[in-house]
């Protein structure tokens, strides 16, 4: 892709468990290739698991606070949550059904990658902004342990709604068991 071609409109998805300081670097890479960008929130329809403590309620709450406090422009943006299907395949023709008309996507993912391109979309991969270190996974980890240094990888007011709704006693508890 030229660097001054600009799409009309991409999907950026994700699980976004939490939304971190990595994903606000990609949403300000893509705004600057894109009109407009739709956050996907995937696998909407689960929560309070390991893997995915928040729900899609809270994700959307996170990631439209996180953009504000990063001055995104939210006339540019769209938050979007879709419930999972188990067909890899035509899951960029289902994402349709659910969000405005798109040209692209973007994303890392060589999964994610590879059904856009056979779905016939344009992709945008986008640097991996320190990917090593912005991880949910590694972000969960550090929650269930007590380190507080996951704290840094989000964006503060990302902190503050984990806490709000006590957020790392949910990922603790869910190792619990009986």
């Amino acid at each position: 892709m030229d660097s001054n071609t600009k799409y009309k409109r991409a999907v950026f998805p994700g699980r976004f468990q939490p939304f971190h300081m990595g994903h606000l670097e990609v949403v300000k890479w893509a705004l600057e290739r894109v009109e407009e960008l739709i956050i996907v929130i995937g696998t909407a329809q689960e929560s309070h698991t390991v893997v995915n403590p928040f729900t899609a309620g809270e994700r959307m709450h996170m990631i439209r606070e996180a953009l504000k406090w990063g001055k995104i422009d939210l006339g540019r943006i769209y938050i979007i949550p879709v419930p999972d299907i188990l067909m890899n395949s035509v899951w960029p023709h289902y994402l349709k059904l659910f969000t405005p008309p798109f040209e692209a996507s973007v994303s890392r993912n060589p999964l994610v990658i590879r059904l856009f391109k056979e779905a016939g979309f344009e992709v945008l991969i986008p640097p991996a902004f320190g990917r090593e270190i912005y991880s949910s996974t590694r972000i969960r980890k550090m929650m269930m342990s007590g380190d507080e240094k996951w704290r840094e990888l989000v964006p503060p007011v990302v902190a503050e709604i984990i806490d709000s709704i006590d957020g790392v006693s949910r990922i603790r508890s869910l190792l619990g068991g009986d």
